[in-house]
């Protein structure tokens, strides 16, 4: 119910916040990305007719690969960086205990825990969630380091996201530092309250970001700008804090649209708006764009048991994950204009998908818990229940699998696979050592409508 809340307000507030800009203490962010609505000449009015039966399905077996059949580009060692597996008592929490993101072709991030006495502070209890975390740029292939640093995180959720310039974004408690191949770090954002997630369009000309905050006090009025945490309210006696979901140009660091929450809200956006389900009848939903300029499109009707998800492989293709009647999952890949351009399905025993994407949209991978029994909300996941964590690279176009492989230990948080932004190398943290693959060159994707073939 909080989410459909949001997406009423939000599609009230576009116009009144369009113009709602972070003072002159908000610091700039560092990257200069032009700031642009790109929209295709023709879109859909109505949904088109449902998509998902419309192509046959690929199965995605449910047997555990073996080893790649091609051999490493490179093989790093890592217990030689003292990484040390975290403890699987950790499984079935989805911490975030380690990263890895490649900064262009030749160079990886690689970031870990440090084990180490937990100090207590001042702060009592939240002092108790700090970690030491070790930071590494190797070269590839000969796994050189050519950085190191240290950092000192407060929580367990994801901390890292990669940018497509090589650079990367840092997520500190209330502020988020833009860090560099040499892991000097400039903080670009500071919020009146911790900063528990961000996410980024294909294109990363917004960030998407939730923060809890402190409850505005009566006849106060929230500004809706990060900045405000250097000289804004205080948290009013007894209130509880609110979450704040803000969308921003990274650019510019100016703030369009902001709302307080019940929760944390997750939105798959691209540069020019965000996807919405809305439930027909049964089993059936609309896939709906809202612009952030204004005006809306239904894009598609798709069949699910369950609410659709979805994720943003390119600013004009999304992944469309479905639950089957049956039991198991269906993965369809669509354009934005509602194009069907593949669909699998998977079993009930493949679960928990985390998907990462290369910079040009070209690949995504898609890694998943293979258990014992199907999980549900009845259904508790316990570290005996994992078989395995899945790694599968899809071409973004055709559904095609290109590289398959199991890694060990499982980090269910993520953390253990990262994506060349050509979509030409997957590097996976397994037994011991980071493996590099290289692999064959990805098709291109469908042209949007009304573009001119090329001569």
């Amino acid at each position: 119910m909080a989410n459909c809340g949001f997406l009423l307000r939000l599609h009230q507030m576009r116009s009144r916040l369009r113009a709602c800009l972070l003072p002159a203490l908000a610091l700039a962010l560092a990257c200069s990305v032009p700031v642009h609505a790109q929209k295709w000449s023709s879109l859909p009015k109505d949904p088109p007719a449902l998509i998902a039966p419309k192509l046959k399905d690929h199965f995605l077996p449910d047997l555990l690969p073996g080893k790649p059949k091609i051999p490493p580009l490179a093989k790093i060692p890592v217990t030689q960086l003292d990484f040390a597996p975290p403890n699987p008592i950790f499984v079935g929490y989805r911490y975030s205990m380690a990263s890895l993101d490649f900064l262009g072709e030749n160079q990886l991030l690689f970031t870990f825990r440090v084990p180490g006495l937990i100090r207590r502070g001042p702060g009592g209890y939240q002092d108790n969630h700090e970690r030491q975390m070790r930071a590494v740029v190797l070269a590839l292939p000969s796994g050189k380091i050519q950085a190191n640093a240290r950092w000192k995180l407060y929580d367990q959720q994801r901390y890292v996201w990669p940018l497509n310039d090589g650079h990367f974004l840092l997520r500190v408690r209330a502020t988020l530092f833009e860090g560099n191949k040499k892991l000097q770090l400039k903080p670009i954002l500071h919020f009146p309250g911790p900063l528990l997630t961000i996410g980024m369009d294909p294109n990363q000309e917004y960030l998407l970001t939730n923060s809890r905050e402190p409850a505005v006090p009566p006849g106060r009025t929230a500004t809706g700008s990060p900045a405000a945490g250097s000289g804004g309210y205080r948290q009013a006696s007894g209130a509880e804090p609110e979450f704040v979901l803000r969308l921003l140009r990274r650019s510019t660091g100016d703030v369009v649209m902001v709302s307080r929450e019940q929760s944390v809200i997750h939105l798959p956006i691209n540069s020019t708006g965000y996807l919405q389900s809305a439930q027909l009848n049964g089993p059936l939903w609309t896939v709906r764009m809202n612009y952030f300029n204004g005006g809306s499109a239904n894009l598609a009707t798709i069949k699910s048991a369950c609410l659709p998800t979805y994720n943003f492989i390119s600013e004009n293709e999304m992944l469309a994950t479905t639950c089957k009647q049956d039991g198991g999952f269906r993965l369809i890949g669509m354009t934005t204009a509602g194009q069907l351009l593949w669909s699998d399905t998977t079993s009930g025993y493949s679960v928990w998908p985390l998907v990462r994407r290369s910079a040009n949209g070209l690949r995504l991978v898609r890694e998943t818990l293979a258990v014992t029994h199907p999980i549900g909300a009845f259904w508790a996941l316990e570290a005996r229940d994992v078989e395995a964590q899945r790694v599968r690279v899809f071409n973004a176009a055709t559904g095609d699998v290109v590289f398959e492989t199991t890694v060990d230990p499982v980090l269910d948080g993520g953390g253990n696979v990262a994506i060349s932004p050509s979509g030409r190398r997957v590097a996976i943290l397994t037994h011991g050592a980071i493996d590099v693959y290289d692999l064959p060159p990805a098709p291109p994707l469908p042209k949007p409508p009304g573009t001119a073939s090329a001569q």
